[in-house]
């Protein structure tokens, strides 16, 4: 699936290939997409982004069309840290030497773990729908968990979960998205990102690749924020943080003073009536809360 007005491509970076779409001129924006989607989440939104940008739009390892690599008894593969490095693989085999970055979901860990560990290489960043993992795991009630219950599921040793999802892989994938927008239905999402999504959902590999992302996030991710909160490192990047009221970030309190504690540099956009996926749900809002902090100058 193509996103309108893209072009396609293989890239290799960080011993994998990644699938990338890109379109526009202008300074490089990357957007990196969450679960359980890939780059068609972006298919509402990238083409308008594409007027003022040099929009790239890769699908995360695992994801998509992306390669899916075997993980490790760490968890380190799919670990956000190397996610990472895909990401400023990518930016080398485009020669882009800085670039602005706009995460959502697992993409948004991505996003931030970036600009922890080569901030040479952001400009500007965009957070849409998550806080820190280590802020979110502490911030856990019944409500949050029974909302959340993907991260303690996905993260149970194989193949528990990609037995249980494989079952029936796009009744899962429905069932996931709908849950999580405000309406509790599928309208958000477009024919063909929906189909898409639920491809993903009944490919062995990809079911696989997707529960490893969520088990790095419950062991190796929560241990590397949880060592740079104590050596007091902070996202130099300005980050401009966006988050829906229907969506996670809104049951941990305030989401935005988590982000703050993370960057002296932060600015916040809260958007109404929308749930977890903000960029099919309400695109006109996002567009108009990242626009002026990826245009800013400075």
């Amino acid at each position: 699936m193509a996103i309108e007005g893209f072009t396609q491509s293989r890239i290799e970076t960080n011993g994998i290939e990644v699938s990338v779409h890109q379109a526009g001129r202008g300074e490089p924006l990357i957007l990196l997409h969450g679960y359980p989607q890939n780059h068609m989440c972006w298919a509402k939104i990238a083409p308008r982004l594409a007027e003022r940008f040099h929009v790239i739009v890769p699908d995360l390892r695992g994801y998509g069309a992306s390669d899916a690599p075997q993980t490790d008894p760490e968890n380190r593969t799919y670990s956000k840290r190397e996610m990472a490095k895909d990401i400023v693989g990518l930016m080398d085999a485009l020669s882009i030497e800085r670039a602005h970055v706009l995460g959502h979901d697992r993409g948004a860990r991505v996003t931030y773990r970036l600009a922890l560990d080569h901030p040479q290489r952001i400009a500007r960043i965009g957070i849409i729908e998550i806080v820190p993992t280590g802020d979110f795991w502490a911030a856990w009630n019944a409500e949050l968990a029974m909302k959340a219950y993907h991260w303690t599921f996905l993260a149970q040793p194989s193949p528990l979960p990609e037995r249980m999802i494989l079952s029936d892989g796009p009744g899962y994938i429905d069932w996931t998205l709908a849950s999580w927008t405000v309406a509790c239905d599928l309208a958000p999402f477009a024919p063909d990102a929906l189909d898409s999504y639920r491809a993903q959902g009944g490919d062995p590999v990809r079911v696989a690749a997707m529960c490893n992302d969520y088990r790095a996030g419950a062991t190796i991710d929560r241990a590397i924020d949880d060592e740079d909160r104590a050596a007091g490192r902070q996202i130099a990047a300005p980050l401009h943080f966006v988050w829906s009221d229907h969506g996670f970030p809104s049951r941990t309190g305030n989401p935005l003073d988590l982000w703050r504690s993370w960057a002296p540099h932060v600015t916040g956009s809260e958007i109404a009536d929308c749930g977890h996926f903000a960029m099919e749900e309400a695109p006109d809002a996002v567009l108009s809360a990242v626009l002026p902090h990826f245009t800013a100058a400075g």
